[in-house]
Formats: structure tokens, C-alpha cells, sequence
């Protein structure tokens, strides 16, 4: 049995450019890990199964999870039969718009190769990862990429800029198929948002990076479910600074440079709701 680390995403960007052939749409944006993280248990034997076990009663555990999905999928590439067990400890907050059933999947994935010994690379296991989901591929690396196609395409961003997230789950369910499906006609842009945060992260620039990050959802994610904007408000009211949506939402997030900055943000936000992480760009 070993263990792999699922860590969650935040969007520093994304601009959602038009809908595809495909039914997805093409999307140009910013993925930064966070070190909020689920813990995945993988163990193999002789047989021809996958089951998954978990201590979260909000997902399902057969094959419907993106972790059954992907061992499915690895198992098939590498042409091997094994009865897999998938113990998943949850901490990332479900359906919030911070990838976690795609890092779930993701170390699948990287932990199946090493406890098969496959040898697979980075970019194989990105690969079978891409038909399991769109954030799976990013997921297999972690860390910082802008991210292209419907997501599956990635282009890594290193920095050095040691930033702290603050993040807030509403208590709201978000449709992300009915979010994309109220998005407009692109918005019109000389340079894409994700450019202007690279260069932000690169120039190891906080004030530019939070200048910098935007999100197409976030509006209609806030018209359709109103109470997200209420929170961001509140958020924003207690931060005394601005906030942000990951992915199609609910999840709002304010950066900090410093800990004990993040600390304080974190501490006003608990007197008024119990979903509040703490947490640093990995």
C-alpha cells in the first residue's frame, strides 16, 4: 500500500474563448496547486476489481468518482489485470470548483505507476489522465501551467513568488455545465489574462498578481447563484481587500504575501463560516 498527495487548484485565470465542435468550451487560463490536499491509499493484488473507500459520504464511490475512472483508464493502457483498492481521505471541499475529484484521479495515476511499475512519464500519465477529465492533466504535475484547449493542454510556469490563499466554500451547489452553458460571446481582449499573471508570478510580483487575476465565470456563476456574490462581499468586507472564484465556483479565495496576513483573513472569516482553509501555493 502507498500513499499519494491530491492536491487542490485555484484559477489565477480564466478566459473562457468560445464554445468547440465537441461541446466543450476553449478556454485559456492560469492553474496554481494549493497545498490543501486529500491523502489517496492505493493497494493492488490479484484479480480484476477497483473499489474505493472513503471517509467522505458525499461522493460516490463506484464508478462515477474520477479515481475509479482512472484506474480504469491506467489499468487498460498499461494492459495489466490487478484488483485495486482506492482509499481516499477527503479535505478538499466537494464540487468547489478546486479540481479535487481530478487530483483524486491524478494521484491514481501517479501512484499505480509506482506501485505497478510501469515506468510511465509525467506527460503518458497526463495523457490517460486527459480522457478521465480536463484538470486530470494538470493534476499529474501540480505546481503552476497555463492551461489551453479545454484544459488538457499545458504549458508549466515556474516561480518564485511564495504567496498564502485564503479559501471559502459556500454552502452552494454549482452546476459547472450550467455555468458554462450562460456564458456569452468572449469578451474581446488585446492580451490574454493569463499572460499578465505569468509575467506577475515570474516577476515574483504580488501587487501585479492580484491585479491580474480574473475569472469569466464569476459573474455568471454570481447571476445565476446570487449567494456566492452575497459571500464574496462579506469576504471581501472582512479581507478588506479583493476576492476571487476558482474554476466555475462556489470557492472564493483572497492571496496574502505573508502568513500572518493570511492568518488574520482566516480568523475573521471562521466567526462566520465553518468552510475556510488555510492554505499555500505548492
Amino acid at each position: 500500500m502507498l500513499l499519494e498527495r491530491a492536491y487542490a487548484k485555484v484559477n489565477l485565470s480564466l478566459d473562457v474563448l468560445g464554445e468547440r465542435p465537441d461541446g466543450y468550451h476553449e478556454v485559456d487560463m492560469v492553474l496554481q496547486s494549493v497545498d490543501l490536499s486529500d491523502a489517496v491509499w492505493l493497494a493492488a493484488e490479484p484479480g480484476d476489481s477497483i473499489r474505493i473507500e472513503s471517509s467522505s459520504t458525499q461522493m460516490p464511490l463506484d464508478e462515477r468518482n474520477l479515481a475509479y475512472q482512472a484506474a480504469r483508464a491506467f489499468l487498460g493502457h498499461a494492459e495489466v489485470r490487478r484488483a485495486v483498492t482506492i482509499g481516499i481521505e477527503k479535505r478538499i471541499p466537494i464540487a468547489a470548483g478546486l479540481g479535487g475529484g481530478s487530483a483524486d484521479a491524478a494521484a491514481v495515476l501517479r501512484g499505480l505507476n509506482r506501485l505497478l511499475g510501469t515506468g510511465f512519464t509525467p506527460a503518458e500519465l497526463a495523457e490517460i489522465g486527459a480522457s478521465v477529465g480536463s484538470d486530470v492533466p494538470f493534476c499529474v504535475y501540480n505546481g503552476c501551467a497555463v492551461a489551453t484547449g479545454r484544459g488538457e493542454r499545458l504549458q508549466r510556469v515556474h516561480h518564485d513568488l511564495r504567496v498564502w490563499a485564503v479559501l471559502l466554500r459556500p454552502p452552494v451547489f454549482v452546476s459547472t455545465a450550467d455555468v458554462y452553458r450562460a456564458v456569452g460571446e468572449p469578451r474581446p481582449r488585446p492580451v490574454p489574462s493569463s499572460s499578465q499573471v505569468v509575467q506577475a508570478l515570474q516577476a515574483a510580483d504580488f501587487d501585479a498578481l492580484c491585479a491580474a487575476v480574473q475569472n469569466d465565470l464569476r459573474d455568471v456563476a454570481e447571476a445565476l447563484y446570487p449567494e456566492i456574490a452575497a459571500h464574496a462581499e462579506r469576504m471581501e468586507t472582512i479581507a478588506c481587500q479583493r476576492v476571487y472564484m476558482s474554476g466555475s465556483g462556489p470557492t472564493l479565495f483572497a492571496l496574502a504575501p505573508t502568513q500572518a496576513k493570511a492568518q488574520r483573513i482566516y480568523n475573521g472569516l471562521r466567526g462566520f463560516m465553518k468552510e475556510v482553509y488555510l492554505c499555500r501555493f505548492v
